[in-house]
């Protein structure tokens, strides 16, 4: 039906990863399609040579230069490439105007995507998807894919899609290891505090490990995570890698799939390790597991469900700030039990 289509997903990284699974619904049914993909720079990784997405046009709506002219001229561009369909994940006002005024002729809009909240932006819309769950009870990618179902009259399920690329970057960095029978690795910072386990628990979870076990540790992030990182390896008291900045989003997936084990708080790299199928433990604070849930059959969770969760709170503003109850009530001995459970069946 539709055989050229543009999907705009200026979201992070984590979404983005979830949103491929609408896609593959899409490929799964119409493999003929073509998928482009509008995203951020920062998340570009995750969507070129992905199986599921043909083409990529990186947006970096925040950059100085993009003036009223640049935005024209990416108008010109996709008007050029004769979209006939745009499905919105994002539901933001500047890709919404991009596709109105390059009149690609139908534009797909949920009604609600993040948070329940009714939007103007839908006006821009030719068809807007009514999703009637409750966001917070069900899978992030679950919405996505609705979205796809119910416009193009499908059934079924998909898994997110992630590239799969030889890198000769995570071979370099486990070579930094010492010998181990065990590579463990760490995702010890979440994008704000609520989300961040504390670096006491982390040094506990290593330590006792390896009491137990023949590993190595290595900590995974983002470049400014990497300040952090050392604070938690010194809590730890050394002997931990500390990878933080040092790969590109495959280069990552690579690093896990050769892991024994991810330790994680809920961030973006969880959906990217869910993916690989890597035995994972995931710690959340504020968000809803319910939610956000890595997609992968090796994956357990912890969360506390506390009263106030999932919250709208600023950090400061968490009655039990500076140590959020949500964090402080999922304990280093539950994650050490999960992983002590996983690493007695390798």
């Amino acid at each position: 039906m539709f055989k050229n289509i543009l999907v705009n997903a200026l979201v992070n990284l984590g979404d983005v990863v979830l949103t491929t699974s609408a896609l593959a619904l899409i490929k799964k049914n119409f493999p003929d399609t073509r998928i482009t993909m509008l995203v951020k720079p920062v998340v570009k990784d995750a969507v070129i040579d992905n199986p599921v997405v043909d083409d990529v046009i990186v947006l970096d709506y925040k950059a100085k230069e993009n003036s009223f002219a640049k935005m024209r001229e990416l108008v010109r561009e996709i008007r050029r490439r004769h979209f006939d369909l745009a499905i919105s994940f994002d539901r933001k006002l500047r890709p919404a105007l991009i596709t109105f005024f390059a009149r690609i002729p139908r534009r797909v809009v949920p009604s609600k995507v993040f948070d329940d909240n009714k939007s103007r932006v839908t006006l821009l819309y030719t068809d807007v998807v009514e999703i009637t769950h409750d966001l917070n009870k069900t899978l992030q990618a679950e919405t996505y894919q609705e979205i796809v179902r119910k416009f193009f009259k499908l059934e079924g399920h998909a898994e997110p899609v992630f590239p799969k690329k030889n890198s000769s970057v995570a071979d370099e960095l486990l070579a930094r290891l010492p010998k181990a029978k065990f590579k463990i690795a760490l995702c010890v910072k979440g994008t704000f505090p609520l989300k961040t386990w504390s670096k006491e628990y982390f040094a506990e979870v290593v330590r006792e490990l390896n009491k137990s076990y023949d590993a190595a540790f290595f900590i995974v992030g983002a470049p400014n995570d990497k300040t952090y990182a050392d604070e938690v390896i010194k809590e730890i008291g050394g002997g931990v890698e500390n990878f933080c900045g040092e790969t590109s989003l495959t280069d990552l997936a690579e690093l896990f799939r050769r892991a024994n084990l991810f330790i994680t708080v809920d961030t973006g790299a969880t959906h990217i390790a869910a993916t690989t199928g890597v035995k994972m433990i995931t710690m959340y604070g504020c968000t809803s597991p319910d939610r956000w849930h890595p997609i992968n059959k090796n994956a357990v969770v912890f969360a506390s469900r506390e009263n106030c969760c999932p919250c709208t709170f600023k950090t400061e503003e968490c009655p039990t700030y500076p140590k959020p109850a949500c964090l402080a009530n999922v304990t280093p001995a539950q994650v050490l039990n999960a992983a002590k459970k996983f690493l007695s069946t390798m």
